[in-house]
């Protein structure tokens, strides 16, 4: 079925000057923030979408006046359809083993007591696996590509010291191949599948979805539909999910009758916060949609509680051993508190995840050449990282935004800006550090970067401009159950341009690569498109 949304279509080019260009590091300008482009309050019901649904809240903290943008132009949308990469089975036995493993991931919804699996952090010859038992035991895991007899297996015994969480790296596998693989733990088995990343060179097509912020207080597990958003979300049948920061609630007490029980209690201690990460996982959708999605996890504040600073957070620790505890993820052995990473994907993207908590400077200082959100081992990996990159397509991962001011008494974002938009002098947020990333890009000619971002639970698409030589997007999604915000004034210094701004609505944000374009949609959880928007590559 067809259905109508609003798009833009935008052809990067040479930059031409913006209205009024506003260099990097002004602070103070004591003119009104600049109005984003868009009509306001159009009071039509967003279409329903072909088999896709999405999702969004606010957050508890992120609120100032809102409003719901459309455009005027209209096209017909169809969602593309998924390429098959399931190769023909070439034995019965395979067949048979290929279609139980496949209803194994129709299975009943996930309660307390079921195994729980997910896999994640998947490059073109690796995956991470994950599980989590009802008890201590041995987990073996099973995987090889679907359609084919061949098996590998790996075992991991679960116990009460990571809280009956395991995971296993599995290397050596084939680039662009479907896997499927499954988990078995006493009686119990879940299956799951995933497909590896093309190799660099192919420049094959990648569809993704990204979002934030999950269960806070008034928004967790319901006791009718649960995050129903994950089920829209699977249907948009995506390449992989990055979740991108706040994917518990620990410092929100979540209660009512209307929610599941389990997380009415504020976390401080490591039990806390793995009572937090499992009440999230056992939610029917959630775990569905991972046994079936690869995962790019990476956390935010309130995995440990409202804007904490690592250094200055006595609770960190506690909250980065659950969090890594809860997510297939592999740090290096040299460095096994390190959560920023990247990871290729075919000849069109390469994506940098940030860790914008664990290294930062503590909010209340200043802004100045010496505050830092990403610490100077983190920042010149990101630098050089993007600098290096061959792929077409450069995404950067920031768990907070790049543009919209956050925080309560200080800054929690990389803008300084007031509530107003206007760069502030001896404001308090991160603002020399990102315009001197930015700078460094602009110099260095990189070209094609997208940040991504959840956090302020509001979903809104910006192209930043903040010299005549030099652009960039920012694409925000969120929150999918958290309490809802609404959409307010960006950093003046940026010299922003919103394409799309909407609160008031759960959400999800998915971006499809393709012949040299970029399309991304914003989704609610009721599988409508709120708005797509394309741009070409340069």
């Amino acid at each position: 079925m067809a259905v109508r949304v609003a798009v833009v279509e935008e052809r990067v080019g040479p930059c031409r000057p913006a209205p009024n260009p506003r260099p990097w590091g002004i602070r103070g300008a004591g003119e009104a923030p600049q109005e984003p482009i868009g009509i306001r309050g159009a009071a039509e019901a967003p279409q329903e979408s072909t088999g896709i649904r999405g999702a969004a809240e606010a957050s508890d903290d992120r609120s100032d006046g809102g409003v719901r943008r459309r455009f005027a132009s209209t096209t017909r949308y169809r969602a593309p359809s998924r390429r098959s990469r399931r190769p023909r089975a070439r034995r019965r036995v395979v067949k048979v083993a290929v279609v139980v493993l496949l209803a194994l991931l129709h299975a009943a919804p996930a309660i307390a007591g079921d195994l729980l699996i997910a896999a994640g952090d998947v490059t073109s010859t690796s995956a991470v696996l994950w599980a989590r038992a009802p008890e201590a035991g041995d987990v073996v895991f099973e995987y090889g590509p679907a359609g084919e007899a061949e098996r590998g297996r790996l075992e991991a015994a679960a116990s009460a010291a990571t809280d009956f969480t395991v995971k296993r790296r599995v290397d050596g596998l084939r680039p662009g191949t479907r896997y499927v693989w499954r988990a078995r733990s006493g009686e119990l088995t879940a299956a799951g599948e995933f497909a590896t990343a093309p190799p660099p060179s192919e420049p094959a097509r990648v569809r993704w979805v990204w979002s934030g912020d999950l269960g806070s207080a008034g928004n967790c597990r319901r006791v009718d539909d649960g995050y129903r958003i994950f089920a829209a979300m699977e249907r948009a049948r995506p390449d992989f999910f990055i979740f991108a920061g706040d994917t518990i609630y620990a410092d929100h007490a979540c209660r009512g009758p209307e929610f599941v029980p389990g997380s009415g209690f504020i976390a401080t201690t490591l039990e806390g916060y793995r009572a937090k990460h499992r009440y999230n996982r056992e939610d029917a959708a959630f775990a569905a949609f991972l046994r079936k999605v690869p995962v790019y996890a990476i956390w935010d504040d309130h995995e440990v509680r409202n804007d904490f600073a690592g250094p200055f957070e006595p609770l960190m620790p506690a909250g980065r051993r659950a969090f890594l505890e809860y997510w297939p993820i592999e740090p290096p052995a040299s460095e096994p508190g390190r959560l920023y990473r990247s990871v290729r994907w075919g000849r069109l993207l390469e994506v940098f995840i940030l860790d914008t908590r664990q290294y930062r400077s503590a909010n209340s200082e200043p802004d100045g050449p010496g505050k830092t959100m990403l610490g100077a081992a983190q920042r010149a990996w990101l630098l050089d990282g993007v600098t290096a990159s061959t792929a077409t397509w450069k995404v950067i991962v920031s768990s907070v935004s790049l543009s919209v001011p956050t925080g309560r008494g200080h800054r929690d974002s990389w803008s300084s800006a007031t509530v107003w938009g206007i760069p502030e002098e001896g404001g308090t947020g991160f603002a020399t550090e990102r315009d001197a990333i930015l700078r460094a890009f602009r110099v260095r000619g990189v070209r094609n970067l997208v940040f991504l971002a959840a956090d302020v639970h509001h979903a809104e698409l910006i192209r930043h401009h903040p010299t005549h030589d030099f652009s960039f997007h920012e694409f925000i999604a969120g929150p999918l159950s958290a309490s809802l915000g609404r959409p307010r004034p960006l950093d003046a210094a940026l010299n922003p341009r919103s394409l799309f701004a909407t609160g008031g609505a759960r959400n999800f944000g998915e971006v499809v690569l393709e012949d040299g374009r970029l399309t991304v949609r914003i989704v609610d959880e009721d599988g409508s498109t709120l708005f797509t928007h394309t741009t070409g590559a340069e």
